[in-house]
């Protein structure tokens, strides 16, 4: 490929309740919000961004969550462990902060470079918590939840769960530009840069394994980081030149979008680092009030009655963070 993924951008996931998801990923992982904005195909139903600070490409977990949807199936052919890089001795801590909220995580070693807490978020989703030899130079949000010392970094790694793992491997190293640096036991690891936080992807072989189904607790896709629409309109003439069913260039306002199912069965998105999450509100605002792209803006007053009224936490706001530490 004449392009090159530089990394993870974000991953979306479906949840049910947005005021549970909201009070976990801001009171529990310490994530900020930084977009309340609405399915651009569903207006109905919120997309809420959660991030770092500024939400950088590579901090992003979203959601679009569905009152009372039910719950999915984890199995082949998704996305089947969200993992986020933390520094390394704080996976005791966050054990304990989990367990005063009353969330159950167990910790792993597999290798000497590697240590895991493992939880699952209020509808199920599996979230990892990855504390690696490798450095990870990113500034965390600096939440009164969860300090900076222990904060979240950014994405460490996705999990994609596949019945064969052999064509989607031609994917990621073929037309992602990724490298195998490991295989153990049908598991493999990619990366773009070494193994570095944030670029990482896991290839995991089940081929007993039930195929997923998407729906509440489980990811929706996974998306990979492009610097600009001129890089991401040639990647996406190449992988249809491949015979991939890649999507027209999608602006989803923060970023521009292309979409395509890898032969394993999951949805990837390549997006593009610009023009970011503060075009449209300051970012010691951000994700205070509900944004809607211009097509939506006719129709605000009817998506506002739609959607579930929600409150901010006040951990979210940077100007009150004092407050909450006193």
């Amino acid at each position: 490929m004449t392009a090159r993924t530089e990394g993870l951008h974000h991953v979306t996931a479906i949840a049910g309740d947005p005021q549970r998801n909201i009070d976990f990923y801001i009171k529990g992982l310490g994530l900020r919000l930084v977009k309340k904005t609405v399915n651009f195909d569903d207006p109905g139903t919120y997309h809420l961004y959660y991030g770092d600070e500024s939400g950088r490409p590579g901090s992003l977990l979203t959601f679009f969550p569905w009152q009372g949807i039910r719950r999915g199936r984890v199995g082949s052919g998704q996305s089947t462990t969200t993992a986020f890089s933390v520094p390394q001795g704080t996976l005791g801590w966050w054990q304990e902060h989990f367990k005063a909220l009353g969330v159950e995580s167990s910790i792993s070693r597999a290798s000497s470079e590697e240590e895991r807490l493992s939880l699952r978020d209020p509808d199920g989703l599996q979230i990892d918590l990855v504390a690696s030899s490798i450095s990870d130079p990113r500034n965390p949000w600096d939440s009164a939840s969860v300090p900076a010392q222990y904060a979240v970094r950014g994405q460490h790694s996705s999990v994609l769960t596949v019945q064969d793992p052999t064509r989607t491997l031609e994917t990621l190293t073929r037309d992602l530009g990724m490298t195998v640096l490991a295989e153990k036991d049908g598991r493999y690891r990619l990366s773009t840069h070494a193994g570095e936080p944030g670029t990482v992807v896991d290839v995991v072989t089940d081929s007993r394994g039930e195929r997923g189904l998407v729906a509440g607790g489980t990811v929706h896709h996974i998306a990979f980081r492009v610097p600009d629409q001129a890089t991401q309109e040639v990647w996406r003439q190449e992988l249809a030149e491949r015979g991939y069913g890649v999507t027209a260039i999608l602006d989803r306002q923060y970023f521009t979008s292309i979409y395509f199912r890898e032969p394993g069965g999951t949805l990837l998105e390549i997006a593009t680092d610009t023009p970011g999450f503060d075009i449209d509100e300051p970012l010691l605002e951000l994700g205070r009030s509900l944004k809607l792209p211009p097509w939506l803006e006719p129709n605000r007053e009817a998506i506002a009655h739609s959607v579930a009224r929600i409150d901010l936490p006040g951990e979210n706001n940077p100007a009150l963070q004092a407050f909450f530490r006193s």
